[in-house]
Parts: structure tokens; sequence; C-alpha cells
């Protein structure tokens, strides 16, 4: 595994230095958030100190090695592939270090305005996300210009990235000010928070263990994590289910799963902004979720079955 796993990194190294080296970096930064939480016992908002942090620096690490295994189907794209690999690692270096920052002097590091400095902080992350979201349109573009040896690959990279980038784009629900927020505004107060991630509620409440996602309201953070990582989940399917298939029916089962993958995304997307915890759905979204359930069993069974699929998508 060892031997496996350095070749992986020896490849991807290859492949693009800025974004391996950046996914290393964060696995460095995880390690020391680790610490910090067994260190330090201070929390802010009523989370660890340092469970933001190594949140951040996980998934910022998953996603820079994806990106550089993604861009081995890319070497057509050579512009696209720097502009985007060097925009991404350096969001996500300056990202992280002010999260850390922020950890380290113990406050809040997103919605924080409560001073000059926190809210000049706030929006340099801000800018730099979006920036970062935009630049991976491009990825997104060529992805659907690009034909793959391995059709089931292709649609699994294109409808992933398109997935992940509609995941990021929710993260702007959170900036806005909350109903609270502008209230406390119109009464004279200072605002010292713009956005929450919590919905029908202030943020800081009792969450899950390890995410901290809320479990007494809605909580934007669930879909926005899901639809971040669909260009993983995507890609893991169609690289491992069904190996022994034909090249038509893993095609038709991306697909299906895709399109499962995204009406969860948006499931969880509604519920949220209902002001529902993942953790206590109602019965509307109950039986919603049931009948995406079977829906999806449905869909990836008669995929499976099915002999018919267009020449144009398994040659795409």
């Amino acid at each position: 595994m060892t031997r496996g796993a350095f070749r992986l990194v020896r490849d991807l190294w290859h492949t693009d230095k800025p974004l391996t080296g950046v996914g290393l970096l964060m696995l460095a930064a995880l390690a020391a958030s680790a610490t910090g939480l067994w260190l330090d016992p201070r929390t802010i908002g009523g989370a660890p100190a340092w469970l933001k942090p190594a949140k951040f620096a996980a998934s910022i690490a998953i996603y820079c090695l994806t990106l550089a295994w993604l861009f081995r189907y890319l070497a057509q794209w050579p512009a696209v592939r720097r502009v985007t690999g060097w925009t991404t690692a350096a969001v996500f270096v300056l990202e992280v270090a002010i999260i850390d920052l922020q950890a380290w002097r113990g406050t809040a590091s997103h919605f924080n305005v409560a001073t000059p400095l926190d809210a000049t902080l706030f929006s340099i992350m801000g800018a730099g996300i979006f920036l970062q979201t935009a630049s991976s349109i491009a990825i997104a573009v060529a992805l659907w210009r690009q034909r793959f040896e391995d059709a089931a690959v292709g649609w699994a990279l294109r409808l992933g990235m398109t997935l992940t980038i509609a995941g990021a784009f929710t993260g702007g629900l959170m900036t806005r000010p909350t109903a609270a927020q502008l209230a406390d505004v119109r009464a004279g107060h200072v605002m010292t928070a713009a956005g929450a991630h919590t919905v029908g509620g202030p943020d800081g409440g009792a969450g899950l263990p390890g995410t901290g996602w809320s479990v007494e309201h809605g909580d934007l953070r669930v879909p926005h994590f899901v639809g971040l990582h669909a260009v993983q989940a995507l890609g893991l399917v169609a690289l491992f289910a069904g190996s022994r298939w034909s090249a038509a029916r893993r095609v038709r089962v991306m697909l299906a799963a895709a399109s499962s993958y995204g009406a969860l995304f948006a499931i969880l997307l509604v519920q949220a902004i209902r002001g529902q915890s993942i953790v206590q759905p109602d019965v509307t979204t109950l039986v919603t979720l049931a009948v995406w359930a079977i829906a999806t069993a449905a869909v990836v069974y008669a995929a499976a079955r099915s002999q018919s699929l267009s020449r144009a998508a398994l040659a795409y």
C-alpha cells in the first residue's frame, strides 16, 4: 500500500505540481489541526476551535488531489489546467491560512465582521472562493468538450464537476445576513456577523459530532458538502462499480447514478432552506427521500438490464 500511495503521489506530482503540493500541505495542516483539537480546549461558536481548520484541510486535500488526478484526462487543455491549477492552489492556501489564523486568535473566520480586520479577512476569503469557483467552470467546459476512451468515466467527471460547481455556489446562500442580524441593525446595534450556516436559528447550537451540522435547524453545510464532493463520489462509482460490465451498461448506470446524486443534492438543499435539521426530517422530507430511494433503485436496475444506449452517449 505504501508503494502504491507513493506511485500515485508521484504520478499526480508529474501531472500538476501546485495541486499535488497543496494537497500534501493540507494533509500536514490536517495533522496540525488534529493536534490543536487535542491540546487546545477553546471553543468558537460552541465548536472546538480547531474543528473548522481540520475539516477544511481534509476537504481541500481531497479536492486538490482529485483535481490533479482529473487533469490526466485533459492533456489537450494545458492552458486551462495551468490557470485553474495555480488559481485553486493559491486560493486554498490563502483560505486555510486565514481560517487557521482566526482559530489561533480564538475568533470565527466565516461571517465575522466584528472588527475591520475580521471583515477584511472574511471578504478576502469570499473573493478568493468566488474566483476559484469561477475558474473551475473552465474545467467543466473542457470536460464537456473532451472525448474519453472510457465513456463512463467521462460522464462521471462531466456531471460530477457540474454538480461540484453547483454545490460551491450554494455557499453564497450562507453569506446573506439573516433576518435576526438585519433586525439587530435596524434596532441600532452594530453588525458583528453577516450570514450563517443554519436556517431558522443562530449558529452555534447543538451539532453532529465531527461535522457540527445543526441537529435543531436547517444547515446549508449539508447540501454544500454533498455538492462539493460530487466529482469524487461519481468518479468512484465509474471506476469501481460494474468493472465486468460492458461499456454501454457502465454508461447507463453512471447516468442513473449522477441523476440520483443530483436529486439528493436538491432534496437536501430544499430541506436546509426550509429550516429543517438533517436528523429531524418531517413527513414531506421522509416521503421525498423514500420516493428518491425507490426511484434510484428502479432506474439503476433498469439501466443495468437495458440493452439500448445512444451511440452518441457511448462515444462521447
